[in-house]
């Protein structure tokens, strides 16, 4: 087929739906059905629904469940910060980074297929798979946003980012009530019970992301070789994150931000990350359908995530960026402190939408309080978000390992989410550091 001009519309509408394709990953395996079944794989519970039985061995070690998939995920999350800097100097140098593209989009689906092997007798195969699903999604999306300034002109970029984004809700969801219906009822597919559709979807996942990747790939072009991957090359992002760091120097207001981001977004990323496993193992589900109120939970938080983002942008015009900011992490500090005490699942349905009220507005917000602080006529804005990045997935890799030492000490995730109130203070207390000057203090002048 003839090459597709840049700007066009379906050049732009194939790059988006990537989000279609590989978002079902985040919502089926990260947030809902993965750690339902997992849950189910290595906690026993009484009559009552009360835990007796949480611990698994893996190595030789005895480690709470939690605990375990806690430092798994900051495992990933570290090798994917380790790599970003490398994949990033590869996206921007190297001629066919569509490649690079499917490579890891495949090692993150077809490992989400391979989770429908996972068993408590084979727990390394099924958290290896778990762990490589995870790094396939992440480093997949470092060539995926490369590809942006070069399918969209600068005018054309938000709204295909944020077609991107809507495209990867509606997708996921499609994809997480269909999975829902199977296992909820399952006798109407001749199953004898909801493990064997819960493994499916497993599959299901997999599958939509390896095939509806395929219209992006149709579409994308190979990507505009610069020069040779050598060795310097290779090593280009780092040295841009490295410059970024010395840059900050000059730059205070920026410098103190970013501290308060590191420690704030920690406990944020933290929370969403085991929202769904508080909710298996904290809430007593007598008389209702755990895995349906999970579920429900997971859609609350997603659309009340939209209109979240929409409230706090307008208190960020009325009230400042860095007033939003602090007002947002007081109202995390309270729902931290309200999770500890949560156990019906009608506290946890209002746990979840506030969860989803304060999710999307901190996110966006902090992004775009990040980007008004960056220098006047910085051009290289790609190596400040490759910094924002790698900062934020490091504050993930602390965030669960704290969250799993805790829990393992403690054997519960209430005290983990206690514990995490400590860093929206302190990161209210940096917020507070942080000078109002430049497009801030325009801002909150205004």
């Amino acid at each position: 087929m003839n090459k597709l001009p840049k700007g066009s519309k379906k050049l732009i509408n194939a790059w988006a739906f990537y989000d279609w394709a590989n978002s079902v990953y985040s919502l089926v395996i990260a947030s809902t059905i993965f750690p339902i079944f997992y849950a189910a794989l290595t906690i026993v519970k009484n009559e009552k629904g009360e835990v007796v039985h949480d611990t698994v061995e893996l190595l030789g070690f005895n480690f709470n469940n939690d605990s375990l998939i806690s430092y798994v995920t900051a495992l990933a999350f570290m090798v994917v910060a380790l790599i970003s800097p490398f994949l990033s100097g590869i996206a921007d140098y190297v001629g066919n980074k569509k490649n690079f593209l499917k490579f890891f989009c495949y090692l993150g689906a077809l490992s989400c297929i391979s989770l429908y092997w996972f068993t408590i007798e084979n727990l390394w195969f099924g958290l290896t798979s778990y762990f490589l699903a995870l790094v396939g999604f992440w480093a997949s999306l470092v060539f995926y946003n490369s590809y942006l300034p070069d399918i969209a002109f600068p005018e054309q970029q938000d709204k295909a980012s944020a077609k991107g984004f809507s495209l990867g809700y509606i997708g996921s969801v499609v994809l997480l009530i269909i999975c829902l219906v199977m296992v909820l009822n399952y006798e109407w597919f001749g199953f004898e019970d909801e493990g064997m559709p819960t493994r499916l979807s497993f599959v299901l996942t997999g599958i939509w992301w390896i095939g509806f990747s395929q219209i992006t790939y149709y579409y994308l072009p190979k990507g505009n070789k610069k020069e040779k991957l050598t060795r310097d090359v290779l090593f280009n992002g780092f040295r841009e994150i490295k410059m970024i760091w010395k840059s900050f120097e000059n730059n205070p207001q920026l410098k103190k931000y970013l501290r308060a981001f590191f420690v704030y977004s920690m406990a944020v990323q933290t929370v969403m990350l085991i929202a769904t496993y508080f909710g298996i193992e904290e809430v007593n589900w007598t008389g209702q359908d755990a895995t349906t109120g999970l579920i429900v939970s997971i859609l609350l938080i997603q659309l009340v995530a939209v209109a979240g983002a929409t409230i706090t942008s307008r208190l960020s015009s009325k009230m400042g960026n860095i007033q939003t900011l602090i007002l947002v992490n007081v109202i995390w500090m309270g729902i931290c402190i309200y999770a500890f005490f949560v156990e019906t699942p009608m506290q946890f349905y209002i746990a979840a939408g506030l969860v989803g009220l304060v999710m999307g507005g901190i996110q966006t917000l902090s992004r775009s309080t990040y980007s008004k602080m960056l220098p006047e006529g910085t051009l290289d804005t790609t190596s400040y978000f490759s910094f924002y990045d790698v900062s934020e997935k490091i504050g993930i890799v602390i965030g669960m390992s704290l969250y799993g030492l805790v829990t393992q000490v403690f054997g519960s995730i209430r005290f983990s989410v206690l514990f995490l109130t400590a860093f929206f203070l302190i990161g209210i207390f940096l917020l507070l550091k942080v000078p109002r000057t430049g497009k801030l203090a325009k801002k909150e002048a205004a």
